[in-house]
């Protein structure tokens, strides 16, 4: 496979390259796929895919593509067929990219008052204390029963609470 060519800085810009892109109709479009990957362009993808995946592969060449880890993802969901299944993958990928290095700080307001917990070794430490788990230190922020990395924005919603 041929990679894309992406113009000398000196002489275009990325932004420029990709402004010029978006001038052009699909019939040229399709040419420049052509020419950059020596092969023709899939009849079905539309003027907007094919713009859309030209200055990525642009993008990318001058950039740099993504992670190994975040490919490995997508070319998982790729093979995949059930939404389930997807929701799963990327739930995972979510949770190992929100991991918590010690030294970080979370904060939030509750009631016109601003809350900050420092993630340590140990744990979270919090109002002089420290706690194995975030859900003991949002429960005595708010005298009730919460999940943890939820008060503190590290997870979503649930379905059932986003559908309400």
């Amino acid at each position: 496979m041929r990679r894309f060519k992406v113009a000398s800085p000196a002489i275009v810009s990325l932004e420029d390259e990709i402004a010029q892109l978006r001038g052009l109709d699909l019939t040229v479009l399709r040419s420049r796929w052509q020419s950059v990957t020596g092969r023709e362009a899939p009849f079905h993808l539309s003027r907007q895919l094919l713009f859309s995946m030209i200055a990525y592969r642009i993008q990318a060449e001058a950039l740099g593509d993504l992670d190994a880890v975040t490919l490995r993802l997508l070319k998982k969901i790729g093979l995949k067929h059930s939404d389930r299944e997807h929701m799963a993958l990327t739930e995972a990928f979510d949770q190992r990219r929100r991991m918590l290095s010690p030294g970080t700080v979370l904060t939030r307001e509750w009631n016109g008052q601003t809350y900050r917990v420092m993630v340590v070794s140990e744990g979270f430490a919090w109002d002089g204390r420290t706690y194995d788990s975030l859900s003991k230190i949002a429960s005595a922020i708010t005298g009730t029963q919460w999940n943890g990395p939820r008060f503190f924005g590290l997870r979503d919603r649930t379905p059932a609470e986003a559908a309400s």
